[in-house]
């Protein structure tokens, strides 16, 4: 037995179907995965993603450790309430977990930061953060208290909204994406790990089975593990422990973009070692892939370039949407685009593309 979130007993209820995660115990699918999946692609599903871990951090010196601590700068949080997504680097450049992180005051006064990190690094996470933290003017509070879940979709605002206090509702339903509202216990954020549109709310725990409830009357499909994973690989986002680890740093992950090399004299943990791997001409690519003929492209199978194995799978699967199998792949600076993936001893032609397939119900490729 692993843990259990506070909807475990709802899960169960509904029939789901419980697999162990990161140490949770927690539904993969309640029926079908293949519904669950167009449910967020045309309406709105929900998620229990109480597994993951919510940390406040406070104090005189918050942002100026958080400027230190991640790879993109919390100083570019110009609002109350802007959330940013990061990496957090070992010395070496590899990741030890990628976060998203919110600020919770004017930015004029940047003193409260709201952090989300994954289920399966969060004690590890939080062990790394207070040994960097220490002789730091400030406090790390994990939020046990609270539950998250997350309504994704076209229509999930509006459902998600009939759930809200009073106090909350016009302001998260007001809110421009990657921006977060909150009301007492309640933090609505509105983001997400799917490619659609929608709500993370963070409340109390001892609240969330009657929200829960209340959203699958209202229409809302809970959806379990295994659609999470076919709309966050279509949607081209990165999964921890797959596509990046603490070996594989951001710049080999497609996650540049996270990486606030300006300021130059931003010292951030790692970026000794990103800026010597920025400068290495031979950096492995990471790339889509899309198989041209039938069959599954999997974690771990190979990729070839004129005969030449050139990198493997980090991510891959079948994508509803598409009705196509899709990848994600590590492959070496010189690969060209002919490129082939050893399917049980077969070499399938894929087509090398962006790793965003899929976004807002509508296909990139």
């Amino acid at each position: 037995m692993g843990l259990q979130t506070p909807l475990f007993a709802e899960h169960q209820r509904l029939g789901a179907r419980i697999v162990p995660f990161g140490g949770w115990d927690m539904p993969l699918h309640y029926g079908s995965q293949l519904e669950e999946h167009h449910a967020v692609r045309r309406d709105a599903g929900l998620f229990d993603v109480s597994h993951m871990r919510v940390v406040d951090l406070s104090g005189p010196d918050a942002q100026a450790f958080l400027r230190g601590l991640l790879a993109n700068d919390v100083a570019r949080l110009q609002a109350q309430g802007k959330a940013l997504y990061s990496c957090m680097l070992n010395p070496e450049g590899g990741v030890i977990d990628d976060l998203i992180v919110y600020l919770r005051d004017p930015p004029e006064a940047p003193t409260r930061y709201r952090l989300v990190v994954n289920a399966g690094t969060a004690d590890k996470d939080l062990a790394w953060i207070r040994t960097q933290a220490q002789g730091q003017d400030l406090t790390i509070e994990p939020r046990t208290d609270l539950a998250m879940i997350a309504v994704q979709g076209p229509q999930a605002r509006t459902k998600a909204a009939t759930v809200m206090p009073d106090d909350l509702r016009d302001a998260a339903l007001a809110l421009a994406p990657f921006f977060a509202a909150e009301a007492g216990d309640w933090f609505v954020g509105r983001t997400g790990y799917t490619g659609e549109d929608g709500f993370e709310l963070m409340l109390p725990a001892t609240q969330v089975p009657q929200v829960w409830q209340a959203l699958v009357a209202a229409g809302v499909q809970p959806c379990g593990l295994g659609a999470r994973d076919t709309l966050r690989l279509e949607a081209g986002m990165n999964l921890y422990g797959q596509d990046m680890d603490e070996g594989t740093g951001p710049l080999e992950s497609g996650l540049t973009w996270t990486v606030a090399f300006d300021p130059p004299e931003r010292a951030f943990i790692g970026r000794p070692a990103l800026e010597a791997l920025k400068a290495d001409p031979n950096r492995r690519r990471f790339v889509g892939l899309l198989l041209e003929g039938r069959g599954v492209l999997r974690g771990h199978q190979k990729v070839y370039c004129g005969g030449q194995e050139v990198g493997e799978i980090t991510s891959g699967g079948f994508a509803p949407t598409l009705e196509r199998s899709i990848a994600f792949a590590r492959i070496a600076a010189n690969a060209g685009t002919d490129c082939t993936v050893d399917i049980r001893g077969r070499q399938e032609p894929v087509q090398v593309t962006k790793t965003s397939f899929v976004r807002h119900g509508q296909a990139l490729v």
